[in-house]
């Protein structure tokens, strides 16, 4: 099959409960969009020389299971390895038949039997975690828990210690809320961009309450709007370009904001300022160049204790905590000088890793310690705490 012409798709059945306010044959219909596929009605007819998709859409499928399907002709997918044919990939010369094989009515003869575990990876880049793909079916009885499993499927493995351990009650709260009301992702990162603006301005006016409050609220939006998107499977290309151009620009102004709000001559304000930005920009570039020089994932995924650095080192959260606790210790100065030398010891760490890394490259290419088929992490250790579910 010629690699560039997509197959084509068909849903059968429906989900009896929505699922983040979608029902099952809309959430496909979404998953395969982002994918460029289009979905058939019921009653058209195949193109000729196209491969056909169908899926059943009264269970739950991990969009990395319909993804790896879509490279997949010839192949046909149980839920697990003694359930129910799912969904299959049928190639042009087995396209006629395809709805009649899923729903039973023909044998899958000509077709490779897969279940989500032996066709997607693990492995999630852009997460930042290992969790094992998975198709399950809808039921009433189950909406809530399929509903906190779509959920969790969503939350980045690794990340700073705020967004990993205070925010995901909360987080899951307020995502039901917006997907029950048609909020959508982007309403929610602009509205975190003016609070961005909000606490900036507070800060330079050393009004710590204000400014505080505004960025925590901030930060919390900046999760739940990923969160919102892949929930509710409305990824955009704008959004994501919005949310990260975001969170990249604003914490140096926030940095620079509240040096400029403190009493004069409480700090070099210049100065301090200047050091905060280079040891920013500084830790972006060796994220930057780790990847390229060293390893095309993330420096944070390396090794275990690349991942714990992630949770503590010189971002916006552990930042923000650092300010909060010394602006209710009455030293906003303190703070500033905190995170000033937070920010340099963790650039120099980042930059040492860098150096390892590309001296352990010379051996061979580096491997993240997420990715490692078959790798056993002792039940008490330090990194199964760290990162579990």
């Amino acid at each position: 099959m010629n690699q560039k012409v997509k197959p084509v798709a068909y849903l059968v059945g429906e989900a009896p409960v929505r699922l983040w306010g979608l029902g099952g044959r809309e959430r496909l219909r979404r998953v395969l969009r982002t994918l460029g596929i289009e979905v058939l009605d019921d009653a058209a007819a195949p193109p000729p020389n196209r491969s056909v998709l169908v899926l059943r859409a009264d269970h739950l499928f991990d969009e990395r299971v319909v993804s790896a399907l879509v490279d997949a002709p010839g192949v046909a997918l149980r839920a697990s390895e003694n359930g129910p044919l799912v969904a299959l990939h049928a190639p042009v010369n087995l396209a006629a038949a395809a709805r009649a094989v899923l729903q039973g009515e023909q044998p899958a003869d000509g077709y490779l039997i897969e279940t989500p575990q032996t066709l997607a990876s693990a492995y999630q880049k852009r997460l930042r975690k290992r969790e094992a793909p998975y198709v399950l079916p809808v039921t009433p009885g189950e909406q809530k828990a399929l509903e906190r499993r779509l959920f969790g499927t969503a939350y980045k493995g690794v990340t700073d210690a705020v967004t990993k351990w205070c925010w995901p009650p909360l987080a899951r709260r307020a995502t039901a809320f917006c997907a029950r009301r048609g909020i959508t992702p982007n309403q929610v990162t602009l509205t975190g961009l003016a609070l961005t603006v909000a606490a900036g301005l507070a800060f330079w006016h050393g009004w710590w309450a204000v400014g505080l409050l505004c960025a925590w609220v901030m930060t919390f939006l900046d999760t739940v709007d990923g969160k919102l998107a892949r929930v509710t499977v409305q990824s955009s290309r704008f959004g994501d370009i919005l949310d990260h151009g975001i969170d990249i620009i604003h914490p140096p102004l926030w940095y620079a904001a509240w040096a400029l709000g403190l009493p004069e001559g409480s700090v070099p304000t210049q100065a301090l300022i200047w050091v905060i930005v280079a040891g920013y920009v500084g830790g972006r570039l060796a994220e930057g160049a780790f990847q390229a020089l060293c390893a095309k994932f993330s420096l944070f995924v390396w090794q275990p204790f690349d991942s714990f650095n992630r949770l503590i080192t010189a971002r916006r959260n552990p930042n923000l905590v650092l300010l909060t606790l010394c602006a209710l210790c009455g030293a906003p100065a303190l703070g500033l000088w905190l995170v000033a030398g937070w920010t340099v010891l963790s650039t120099v760490l980042l930059w040492v890793r860098v150096g390892q890394a590309w001296v352990a490259r010379r051996q061979g290419p580096l491997q993240s310690w997420l990715q490692q088929v078959g790798q056993q992490i002792p039940a008490d250790s330090l990194a199964a705490r760290w990162f579990a579910s």
